[in-house]
């Protein structure tokens, strides 16, 4: 509620900014804000869900993501052309507050919910889990597992930043969309990378349902959303807007399916109490990354002009990230830390 309530004050507060530097500086409490909600998601995921359940409802909550995502093109156009840009930052803050209210509502830990039946909380309890210790960001940096989820972050997060930041001016210099037709291109591959986000999660879950071992069913499909990822290497030649949105749309699918799977690593692998510290150390590392591939698309489009360079990185980037976490934790052994209460 902190974090969410920080990020509503920015961006709401967004519509009050008179010049460039202002808005730089309100993005500061915006970033703030936003990188404790999937700290906080994936938490709350680890509680309600054991290893079985885990990357599918990890999928889910990505797929409610995209949504948003979906809604955007559709509507800040519509509000920008008639009630002006301010209008974006106000209206799309008010659906944060309905969300604050929601969650102070409703969310509980499983034990303490009274909707929760016995069986359920049972169901829920079936994987053990320590609870309770210390950790530091020290501590779980001695461990090559936190190092793999490191590195599969900052390899795919940038990717996904550059294709929600970049994907509106690669339309309108490749095919000449305006703001008022960028929404049914973007509405497709959000809705792609949602059937991805929920694919990525199923699959796994279903092998490991099968009786496969959690680390080769995560790992496994994780190599098919990057196969599927790869042909958007072709994007910036596609004849035409559709087949590079279907390209597109392909690549935020295998995005969304493989970082649901990545995501499940603090939850499979890490106690509870120092899983908070490897998701922050990751969305440290994605946020590295995205700074190097915002200035790599910068300097690309400006010498070269095209975004073909940008494309063949993103095409490559899930199988090379694939290949760093497996060399960095090829048993998907769970971490013993020192120091438990």
């Amino acid at each position: 509620m902190i974090a969410m309530g920080l990020w509503t004050v920015a961006h709401m507060g967004h519509a009050l900014v008179t010049s460039t530097r202002d808005f730089a500086l309100m993005r500061i409490p915006l970033a703030i804000g936003e990188s404790g909600t999937y700290p906080a998601a994936l938490a709350a995921t680890s509680q309600w869900f054991n290893l079985r359940e885990r990357a599918l409802a990890i999928g889910l909550f990505n797929a409610g993501a995209n949504l948003g995502a979906i809604i955007t093109p559709l509507l800040v156009p519509v509000l920008v052309l008639s009630m002006g840009w301010q209008s974006a930052f106000i209206v799309t803050g008010l659906f944060n507050l309905v969300w604050i209210v929601a969650w102070w509502a409703f969310y509980k830990k499983p034990r303490e919910h009274k909707w929760v039946k016995p069986d359920e909380v049972a169901w829920i309890e079936s994987e053990p889990a320590v609870d309770t210790g210390k950790s530091s960001i020290r501590a779980v940096l001695r461990h090559r597992q936190t190092w793999a989820y490191m590195s599969g972050r900052f390899l795919i997060d940038p990717v996904w930043w550059t294709f929600l930041f970049w994907l509106p001016d690669f339309f309108s210099k490749q095919f000449g969309t305006n703001l008022a037709g960028f929404g049914p291109p973007l509405v497709a591959i959000y809705l792609l990378a949602d059937v991805g986000a929920i694919a990525g999660g199923w699959t796994s879950s279903r092998l490991i349902g099968k009786g496969w071992e959690t680390g080769k069913a995560r790992k496994f499909a994780m190599l098919l959303c990057a196969i599927i990822v790869v042909p958007v290497t072709f994007s910036a030649q596609a004849p035409s807007m559709w087949l590079a949105v279907l390209l597109i749309g392909l690549a935020t699918a295998g995005h969304q399916g493989f970082s649901t799977n990545l995501f499940a690593i603090p939850g499979d692998l890490f106690p509870r109490y120092s899983q908070g510290a490897v998701v922050g150390l990751g969305g440290l590392a994605g946020a590295a990354g995205g700074m190097l591939m915002s200035k790599y698309a910068g300097m690309v489009l400006e010498t070269i002009g095209t975004y073909t360079p940008i494309f063949v990185v993103s095409g490559f980037a899930y199988l090379l990230a694939l290949v760093v976490t497996h060399l960095l934790n090829p048993r998907y052994e769970p971490v013993k830390m020192d120091n438990p209460a």
